[in-house]
């Protein structure tokens, strides 16, 4: 078992470096990347911004009763912002991405990979990686990044609202908790983490569905699995940029 791991996961990276390689190498498949665009930001647009509201309320309630009982009642745009845009945003548009966008592209490359399509563009001198995968992994990245700035500006809103309607706040306080605590790196991170995450749904989907096993049913496990597995790689991978972020850039005024 940990030897079919092991090789699962060396195909997965060697899948990422021919994605990576297959970038850079014409010709580019503009019509593919533009429909995929539009698909992904089609199913994940509305979703996000409808999710950010209430994740970005409950995180001002929370870090608001935090502030209160320490008496640091002023800091709480900064906390609740900083939140907001380093942790909440990116993971929020990388589940989105993996569960609606993500599972759609598996899908899509699982049933023609059992139809015996991929084999037949092989056969024909075309490339499955360059045709169908790169198009459909920097949509998901493009997605992402666009996306994240989105639901931060949505979730920043949502959490305003209620610090300063239901927990009695006042605006002055908390914009200039955010200017005090706030820094340009911090949204620099917030999307680099988007297009990090962007790349691993794109490349988890796009593997599982190159690979499925037994047929359509094995196409629904895929899909089942490419979701998954990007969930578990997100917050291993958020958790590792997050340390390392905070150990290169000082806090501010620090």
């Amino acid at each position: 078992m940990i030897t079919g791991a092991l090789r699962e996961t060396g195909r997965l990276f060697a899948l990422a470096a021919e994605v990576g390689r297959a970038v850079f190498r014409g010709p580019f498949q503009f019509r593919e990347f533009t429909e995929q665009f539009w698909f992904v930001a089609s199913v994940t647009i509305l979703p996000a911004a409808l999710v950010s509201i209430p994740f970005g309320a409950v995180i001002a309630l929370q870090v608001g009763s935090l502030t209160q009982q320490l008496g640091a009642q002023s800091f709480t745009g900064g906390a609740s912002v900083l939140a907001v845009v380093q942790q909440a945003s990116p993971l929020i548009v990388a589940l989105l991405i993996a569960g609606a966008g993500g599972s759609a592209i598996c899908a899509d490359l699982g049933s023609r990979t059992i139809r015996e399509e991929l084999d037949a563009m092989e056969v024909m001198g075309v490339s499955p990686v360059q045709r169908l995968v790169v198009p459909r992994v920097l949509a998901a990245m493009g997605v992402a990044v666009l996306l994240n700035g989105l639901v931060s500006v949505v979730g920043i809103l949502g959490g305003y609202f209620f610090n300063v309607v239901m927990q009695g706040g006042t605006p002055g306080a908390y914009l200039s908790s955010f200017s005090a605590l706030a820094q340009l790196p911090d949204l620099y991170v917030s999307e680099l983490k988007a297009l990090v995450f962007g790349f691993i749904a794109g490349i988890v989907a796009a593997y599982r569905g190159l690979n499925p096993r037994g047929g359509p049913k094995g196409v629904g496990d895929a899909v089942n699995q490419s979701v998954v597995i990007t969930f578990l790689l997100l917050f291993f991978v958020n958790m590792v940029m997050t340390a390392v972020y905070l150990q290169i850039v000082p806090p501010k005024g620090g």
